[in-house]
């Protein structure tokens, strides 16, 4: 498995509390991080996939949705 490098900021307090269960527990700091990321992030939930043109709009068509996106867009 391909690693990338992270940094990352955590309270003194938190960094005290994982050096210790890394040492307790001999695991390496990073593993349990990515062990808690992973467990974290799988219980998120799954974004719910949109569509233009799904069908829950009856004001707009096919035909219409090019402008339609074209007027969003270039509002922001």
């Amino acid at each position: 498995m391909a690693m990338e490098k992270t940094t990352l900021y955590i309270p003194s307090e938190l960094q005290a509390a994982l050096r210790e269960h890394a040492r307790r527990t001999g695991r390496p700091q990073a593993e349990l991080i990515r062990a808690a990321l992973e467990r974290y992030l799988g219980e998120m939930p799954k974004p719910e996939l949109l569509s233009l043109g799904l069908g829950t709009d009856t004001q707009l068509n096919a035909r219409d949705s090019e402008e339609w996106l074209r007027k969003r867009w270039t509002k922001r």
